[in-house]
């Protein structure tokens, strides 16, 4: 491989040093060029890398000066995982962007049993309601502990009673409370591309305490 080495990164095209990309051994970009694989070229000769091009130029800036990215933290993030660039992970995982999502939000969630599945739950929830309609709406209960969820227990029965879906989170341990995972949901609905919204949601029987502290209606707005 010539000293100098062209890059196609998915259409991007950029110049660069081989020693520069092999500055970090262990990682993608290193091992692409010792020799041991071939990588793809284009109609050009050029080696093609099929990633998104647009970030490239952030890992590249940080192998020929160990220039840590101030912008587009996330998505330098997700390609320096790619190309297992050790350094700059570490580095980016300090910023607060990558500390508050990955170390504070991502932990916590971990604690919430089956999250990602009701997430999904809710998403399938509101599409079947949705036909011919604006919005569409699907009722939450998020319960803390162990003691919440024997307060909701007789509510909950009644919901299902009247055939109505309910998607249920917790209980969990860890500090965040109940405000906090209603805002994690929110913000993971909307990075899947809906549009939502939430308010207390009033349980109509069933329920010897105050509904509103554990029932929630999120409201999907379709167009």
């Amino acid at each position: 491989v010539s000293p100098i080495v062209e890059l196609n990164v998915g259409g991007e095209m950029y110049t660069t040093t081989l020693s520069t990309l092999k500055k970090h051994p262990g990682s993608k970009l290193a091992e692409m060029f010792t020799g041991n694989h071939k990588p793809r070229t284009d109609s050009e000769g050029r080696f093609f890398i099929d990633r998104p091009g647009t970030h490239f130029k952030y890992i590249l800036e940080y192998l020929r000066s160990n220039q840590v990215p101030t912008q587009c933290i996330q998505e330098v993030y997700k390609e320096a995982l790619f190309y297992n660039i050790d350094p700059l992970i570490k580095q980016l995982e300090d910023s607060p962007q990558i500390f508050g999502e990955v170390v504070a939000r991502k932990q916590f969630l971990a604690r919430v049993p089956n999250y990602s599945e009701n997430i999904e739950l809710m998403i399938h929830i509101a599409r079947a309601e949705a036909v011919a309609s604006r919005r569409s709406s699907v009722i939450v209960c998020v319960v803390r502990s162990e003691e919440d969820v024997a307060r909701c227990q007789d509510a909950l029965s009644s919901l299902d009673m009247d055939k109505k879906s309910v998607v249920k989170f917790g209980p969990w341990k860890a500090a965040p409370g109940i405000s906090d995972l209603l805002d994690c949901i929110q913000m993971d609905l909307e990075a899947k591309g809906y549009k939502t919204s939430f308010q207390p949601h009033i349980a109509e029987k069933g329920f010897r305490f105050k509904s509103h502290d554990y029932f929630y209606k999120f409201l999907f707005t379709w167009w």
